[in-house]
């Protein structure tokens, strides 16, 4: 009886050895099927990145990675001036550059364009009261105890504090 026992566990021990193959082939599909949609493409993006930034010369329009749309003036080892308005230069690393754009993006911000609606006009509710002095409120006194609640009477638009005193 014994010996039949013995025989069934020697044949489940023979049989175990093959599946640890089969258990280890999901994980190699796993791997390769990561490699042809992630890995492969990131490395294919960040060649043809670093081709376009030793590509670049002076008189490509550019955008860098933080948004910024400009035109290269000046080109360093490590480092762009690129124009983004009349009279306004910044210098960014290169590899900040994100994508060349199309010639001719910038008409509207070297003076050719039109202006934007209400351009140089005041915005509304400039004047003294929009100062941030004219903003800050009173502080009470640090023995008073005041009770602060909205004035309701008030036409302004803002809100206002009335300060009632307890009696001490």
């Amino acid at each position: 009886m014994t010996n039949l026992l013995i025989s069934d566990a020697w044949a489940q021990a023979n049989g175990g050895g093959g599946s640890s193959l089969f258990s280890l082939l999901p994980l190699a599909l796993i791997f390769v099927l990561f490699y042809f949609l992630l890995i492969r493409p990131q490395q294919r993006r960040a060649k043809q990145h670093k081709q376009m930034v030793a590509a670049m010369k002076i008189g490509d329009e550019v955008a860098t990675n933080g948004g910024l749309l400009g035109r290269v003036t000046d080109l360093d080892d490590n480092c762009v001036t690129l124009k983004v308005a009349t009279g306004v230069n910044i210098q960014v690393q290169r590899h900040a550059i994100a994508q060349m754009v199309p010639k001719g993006a910038f008409k509207e911000l070297d003076g050719g364009g039109k202006k934007s609606k209400g351009a140089g006009k005041p915005s509304k509710g400039q004047g003294p009261a929009n100062e941030p002095a004219a903003q800050m409120a009173e502080t009470p006194s640090v023995d008073a105890t005041a009770d602060a609640t909205f004035d309701q009477s008030s036409s302004q638009d803002d809100a206002t504090f009335e300060h009632h005193d307890k009696p001490g």
